[in-house]
């Protein structure tokens, strides 16, 4: 059994193509992934950080953006502690897409969810097609916990992003916050999540089999 004192499920979802998987490789293997290849359902990576003198394990989702996966996906939201929603600051569709995908987290997850709202690629800034301003009104008129910039390419606030949630989220469960009585993922049930790998992967091939 793993030496840590919390484990939290942390959901990422967004449009293809905005470096979900970039984020989530960058931060758990140091990488930076050329030419990544479209998610298929999903996937998943943990890493241990440190809060305080405590250590947080964060499982990482990363759920595939086409649509024909989203009922997939969609079963993902609801054990999550936290949802990070990601967006291409040099692609305005992919932000224009932010409502309909806040319109899923709030259908199918657990209402009081940590929201963080993500642009990544800052390191195209002269190809940038949405302003930060924008980002940061959106996530604050949508009520979003928090909101930050990234690049998956040369490591801009990936570390800060998932240090931010695991430390918000540990804070909430020591403030012993209502979320984590309802969907508190314990050492014991960490198998049954990484089970779901094998039924989401079943589901893809039923999918693609159409």
């Amino acid at each position: 059994m793993d030496d840590y004192k919390y484990l939290f499920k942390v959901v990422l979802v967004g449009n293809a193509g905005v470096g979900k998987t970039c984020l989530v490789r960058k931060f758990t293997q140091g990488i930076f992934p050329p030419g990544q290849s479209a998610t298929i359902g999903v996937d998943f990576m943990i890493k241990t950080v440190k809060v305080g003198n405590d250590k947080i394990k964060l499982q990482i989702w990363d759920t595939a953006g086409q649509e024909r996966f989203r009922s997939i996906t969609q079963s993902y939201y609801r054990s999550a502690h936290a949802i990070v929603l990601v967006y291409d600051v040099c692609c305005q569709p992919s932000f224009d897409c932010l409502p309909e995908w806040l319109s899923e987290i709030e259908q199918y997850a657990n209402r009081k969810v940590l929201k963080i709202i993500v642009g990544n690629k800052v390191d195209k800034d002269d190809e940038r097609e949405v302003p930060e301003r924008v980002g940061k009104a959106f996530a604050t008129g949508n009520n979003f916990d928090y909101f930050l910039e990234t690049s998956a390419l040369d490591a801009t606030n990936v570390e800060n992003l998932f240090h931010e949630v695991a430390m918000r989220l540990t804070e909430a469960m020591k403030l012993n916050d209502q979320r984590f009585h309802t969907y508190n993922i314990d050492a014991n049930r960490a198998q049954d999540n990484i089970s779901l790998i094998d039924r989401a992967q079943q589901q893809v091939r039923n999918c693609c089999n159409r």
